[in-house]
């Protein structure tokens, strides 16, 4: 079941929340190839918001390739190419980095006082 969180503080558009919602569960496997999503109007009364949001929303993960709509039937997560998920999963990793180095650099740690830690940790999570 689709389960999405809208926030007022987030800066980000809601038809951008509902999107970004969406792709995340499709990328973390909760929402499979061919499974249906709600309708754009229950999607709108589930949330409280306008129809033409939901749309957006729905419309611009069509454009992208995450979904399919089916005059009559529905919207529907469309398959991924594994080989396109590799490359979300590759870039929340870097953004993860560099968020880690820019940390690190405010702590004023070394380049080899970064290494040593992110070995430590590779080690504690059973990485290697």
């Amino acid at each position: 079941m689709l389960n999405i969180i809208l926030t007022n503080t987030a800066g980000t558009p809601i038809y951008e929340q509902i999107k970004g919602q969406i792709k995340s569960a499709i990328f973390a496997g909760e929402l499979q190839d061919g499974e249906q999503l709600p309708s754009i109007r229950q999607l709108a009364k589930d949330l409280k918001i306008s129809v033409i949001t939901t749309m957006r929303a729905y419309t611009d993960l069509e454009q992208e390739g995450f979904v399919v709509n089916i005059q009559g039937k529905g919207c529907f997560v469309q398959f991924q190419n594994p080989d396109l998920l590799r490359e979300h999963k590759l870039r929340e990793v870097e953004e993860s980095l560099s968020a880690a180095i820019s940390a690190a650099r405010m702590a004023k740690l070394s380049e080899t006082e970064l290494l040593e830690m992110f070995k430590l940790l590779l080690k504690e999570d059973d990485f290697e």
